[in-house]
């Protein structure tokens, strides 16, 4: 395999100045990402250009023993700068870390219950998002084993929401949508989903969208990128909403 050249940088050796991509390994990277065929010619070419520069800006490590190749790396960077299309990279500036396991892993959590006693446990999970840390990626060689659900995309989207803050499914906002607006049409579908999973309907977002408004951001967020027709009919507020802040319309392209 011809080695792309910013894996120098991660060796210790000093890159050169710009990294290339052969259409060979632009074409294995994109092959599992469908999705991506909604984009026009000149955004397909700009998420391409924001891929490689973001693979310059960041730092992947693989964990458990999984050995990074250069179309893992070039199919998590293709994903997670696509929420950034139109935004730039400067919505994930302050970290450089990127972690990728070989599927599921485990995270050791603590809880303090009603009476003070402490509880430890380990949680399995896909993917986790630390504030001014590193994102933790599950990787599975098949996409068929997390069917409906974009662990990149999830996880990035929670980068984005921290550009105000805490999770809360209230990213920083671009001039033109009022924060009362985008409260009011998220708390909306919100309440409508979580009414939703609560009757025991299928429901079009990930019904973990029910946690709380950041995961429902995260998981609204996927199925604006992975199935963008249906989200537009089934949530048409949210779906309006979400255009607006990703500057995308992908339900529009066939």
């Amino acid at each position: 395999m011809v080695k792309l050249t910013w894996l120098g940088r991660l060796l210790g050796r000093r890159p050169p100045p710009a990294p290339s991509v052969t259409p060979a390994q632009w074409w294995l990277a994109e092959a599992r990402l469908p999705f991506l065929g909604r984009l026009s010619p000149a955004d397909r070419e700009r998420l391409r250009t924001l891929a490689v520069a973001f693979l310059r800006g960041k730092e992947f490590h693989g964990a458990q023993g999984f050995h990074l190749t250069d179309e893992v790396m070039l199919a998590i960077a293709l994903q997670a700068c696509l929420p950034v299309l139109k935004l730039g990279l400067e919505a994930y500036r302050g970290w450089v870390g990127i972690v990728v396991y070989p599927g599921d892993f485990l995270i050791p959590r603590q809880e303090m219950d009603e009476a003070g006693v402490v509880h430890e446990y380990d949680d399995p999970v896909l993917g986790e998002a630390w504030e001014g840390g590193p994102v933790l990626l599950s990787w599975f060689d098949d996409p068929a084993a997390t069917p409906g659900v974009n662990v990149v995309i999830h996880e990035f989207v929670h980068k984005l929401d921290m550009t105000n803050g805490a999770v809360d499914g209230i990213p920083a906002l671009p001039p033109e949508i009022r924060r009362e607006e985008w409260i009011r049409v998220l708390d909306g579908a919100y309440a409508d989903h979580c009414a939703a999973v609560d009757r025991g309907e299928d429901t079009l977002l990930d019904p973990y969208g029910s946690q709380d408004k950041g995961e429902f951001f995260a998981v609204a967020s996927e199925a604006f990128f992975l199935c963008p027709v249906e989200l537009r009919e089934a949530m048409p507020a949210l779906y309006g909403l979400l255009a607006r802040y990703y500057r995308l319309d992908p339900a529009a392209s066939p």
